[in-house]
């Protein structure tokens, strides 16, 4: 491991010169038209635009649009579906365990697929897959709203890998615009899912039906989508090759295990939030709709934090104390949730809010913490896929504790030990050095 501090690049930057390489003819990998040959694509070339058009920019921003609201939406009224249904708070806790299992799953699956039908086919056929799995999932009992989800998060982790190759693909001089538009429609959706939902239920009288509302959203990103990508190919490489020469594991890095477990205990943290908040707030005593406009609150939040976190980050030689301070804004409203729920309700959903922005600060720190493109790629894989395979006992988990103890004070005091746990490897992982 190096321990040699590199420098800093402000992500427009990069953005700049993956631009020059495209116009000289060599790829944002690193890889020149020279090496083509000597490099086998992760993503096949054949569907991937070149340069995005508008309308494929509404197709990114309607699909990111529906990364988030399957999620927050079943979460703002999981209380009334259990009830409805007659299911267990062991089987609520498996329903908040898919999405996080899903994305660790699809980091495997995600090229794969991608390498046989194109990355824009992948797309459109998991759109297709989330308009009908949302509404197949409110059809019928338990198992039904189980499987159903299950699909419903296989297909939103296929977009949520492949996505952001396309952005990086289709806009590669406008690289930071487009990635700002993804995430915010992301972080809009989120916080949209889970505020309007527990609105559309009382209003409607039916959890199923508030929950199909969100397949109108599937199914207007798939009609732009389509249209969008129809005529769009490129002979190019997609970002992300593997060479013919052995590339190193990093499985016996210290510090990319290190990046692996503050990228999982971060993920873990904001599942175990977007899944059962609402249901926490209920307990406290607020009502359904509050603890609904709550989540959505603590959601949108995020939006403008994680659009200026990352240009910030970039900037400091350490990203140690960044860390940290996210970290103990998370205790803070975990904590307020904990000794006093009802005291200040908004301010602890704010604070977990803006502690959730661990997120973006993961995703630098992995660009940051390697000295190539090649490791990039390959850290970036062993975190995601490794991260959220053990985030994904943290929701389930969370509901056990509660269906055991009767509260959530146990649940909770989890949570906290596992945030102070995170700011130490995030201390760790920022530290100015490679791998």
């Amino acid at each position: 491991m190096s321990t040699k501090s590199r420098p800093q690049h402000v992500p427009d930057q990069v953005a700049d010169q993956d631009a020059t390489r495209l116009a000289a003819g060599s790829h944002p990998d690193g890889f020149s038209a020279e090496n083509q040959g000597a490099a086998e694509p992760v993503f096949p070339n054949r569907h991937v635009a070149v340069a995005g058009g508008g309308l494929l920019l509404a197709g990114v921003a309607l699909a990111a649009a529906n990364m988030r609201p399957a999620v927050t939406s079943l979460a703002s009224v999981l209380g009334e579906v259990r009830d409805s249904l007659g299911a267990s708070t062991t089987w609520a806790s498996v329903v908040t365990s898919v999405p996080t299992l899903c994305f660790g799953i699809a980091g495997i699956g995600a090229p794969l697929l991608a390498r046989r039908m194109g990355i824009n086919k992948v797309i459109g056929a998991s759109l297709a897959v989330l308009t009908l799995a949302m509404l197949l999932r409110v059809v019928d009992g338990p198992w039904t709203v189980l499987g159903g989800t299950v699909l419903v998060c296989a297909a939103i982790a296929m977009c949520n890998v492949l996505i952001p190759v396309v952005v990086k693909e289709s806009f590669p001089t406008r690289v930071g615009m487009a990635t700002a538009l993804y995430t915010t429609a992301m972080a809009a959706g989120g916080s949209t899912g889970s505020a309007l939902t527990p609105y559309l239920n009382s209003t409607t009288g039916s959890w199923r039906l508030s929950l199909a509302t969100w397949a109108v959203v599937a199914l207007a990103a798939l009609c732009v989508w389509v249209p969008a990508t129809a005529r769009r190919s490129s002979t190019r490489q997609v970002s992300g090759t593997a060479s013919t020469s052995p590339r190193r594991s990093l499985m016996r890095s210290p510090l990319a295990w290190v990046i692996t477990v503050y990228f999982a205990l971060q993920s873990l943290v904001a599942y175990v939030v977007m899944g059962w908040m609402p249901e926490v707030f209920k307990g406290a005593g607020i009502d359904s709709t509050t603890a609904g406009m709550l989540l959505g609150l603590l959601l949108l939040i995020g939006v403008p934090i994680n659009m200026i976190l990352p240009p910030l980050v970039t900037r400091t030689r350490s990203q140690s104390w960044w860390a940290v301070g996210l970290a103990v804004l998370t205790l803070t409203g975990l904590l307020g949730l904990l000794l006093a729920p009802q005291a200040l309700p908004v301010v602890w959903a704010l604070a977990i809010g803006i502690g959730m922005s661990a997120f973006p600060l993961a995703l630098v720190l992995i660009s940051l913490r390697t000295a190539n493109a090649a490791d990039t790629g390959s850290l970036s894989a062993m975190s995601q896929s490794v991260g959220y395979l053990i985030a994904s006992f943290g929701p389930f988990l969370f509901g056990v504790l509660h269906d055991v103890t009767g509260t959530w004070s146990a649940s909770l005091t989890a949570i906290v030990v596992i945030v102070a746990i995170q700011a130490v490897f995030g201390v760790i992982a920022g530290r100015p050095r490679t791998i």
